[in-house]
């Protein structure tokens, strides 16, 4: 079909399944069925990126709106967001796109489908407009590895910058391969105990991994969505474990508000990010809390 690619990392069983290497779940997958994300389908023993160039939404923004305070301040960025997320966030802000099935995007009546080279036209021609270049974001963009992979290098071969808004849920391999390609990135750390990301539906450990990997080779910062009674008590031991990393990592921590699984729920009250984020300021340098 016209909206599937091949997919990057992974391997066939002789029975059929199709294991995929992208991220830390690394699901094996049976014909016909898609993986956690629900956009990586086996389509008879291949492994395929279903959806690839569909497109959720594309806007510019601020660059602040990312959120990135630090990289580019006052500019613009391109941000395309595609469909289906590797977490289950119950909080999730976004999951009209996050959750999604293969079989849903195969009927190919969401959003609209964009190749990479209108992607980098789109984004050359709002220079003019302040446009630094592409963020991948809305959704979780890596599930969509191999459609960012191909914007990111004609991005790139424009002049412009590339911008990954991300949960971070990924293997090394493929990280590694993108992240010569990526200008910045802003990772989400969720909540800083295996028990608490068990609950989204993944592991610490790797989003840690990442966020290690990722500083090293670009501007990093990162977010931490507070969800009252769920993860307040994280805020430090999040800010004592990124001062190891680099005590200049910007953090953003931002309100929630009632949506998906926990609309019953009241938003953080602006008190509460206050305090914290004078709690995480005695770790590192760069504390925010946007417009709360």
């Amino acid at each position: 079909m016209a909206n599937m690619r091949k997919a990057a990392y992974w391997e066939q069983y002789d029975n059929g399944i199709a294991r995929c290497g992208l991220c830390p779940h690394r699901c094996s997958i049976e014909q016909g069925d898609a993986g956690v994300c629900g956009v990586r389908t086996n389509d008879n023993g291949m492994l395929v990126s279903t959806g690839y160039g569909q497109v959720s939404s594309i806007e510019l923004d601020p660059i602040e709106k990312k959120p990135l305070y630090m990289f580019h301040p006052g500019k613009h960025i391109l941000s395309i967001g595609g469909f289906g997320c590797n977490l289950r966030c119950r909080f999730c802000q976004n999951f009209e796109i996050s959750v999604i099935t293969a079989t849903q995007l195969e009927a190919g009546d969401r959003g609209r489908r964009m190749t990479p080279e209108e992607v980098a036209a789109y984004a050359t021609a709002t220079i003019g407009q302040g446009n630094i270049g592409v963020a991948y974001t809305y959704n979780e963009p890596l599930i969509g590895y191999e459609f960012v992979y191909d914007c990111a290098i004609l991005v790139r071969s424009a002049g412009l910058r590339n911008v990954l808004v991300t949960n971070g849920y990924i293997n090394s391999e493929p990280l590694l391969s993108i992240l010569p390609l990526i200008d910045a990135m802003n990772i989400d750390l969720k909540g800083f105990s295996d028990d608490f990301y068990k609950s989204v539906g993944g592991k610490l450990e790797p989003v840690k991994e990442a966020i290690e990997l990722s500083s090293k080779f670009c501007h990093v910062e990162v977010t931490t969505l507070v969800v009252p009674n769920e993860n307040e008590k994280d805020i430090e031991s999040i800010a004592k474990w990124l001062a190891s990393v680099d005590p200049g990592i910007p953090l953003h921590l931002t309100r929630f508000f009632p949506r998906y699984l926990y609309s019953d729920k009241e938003p953080t009250p602006p008190g509460s990010v206050y305090k914290l984020r004078d709690v995480a300021g005695r770790y590192l340098d760069n504390v925010f809390t946007g417009n709360i």
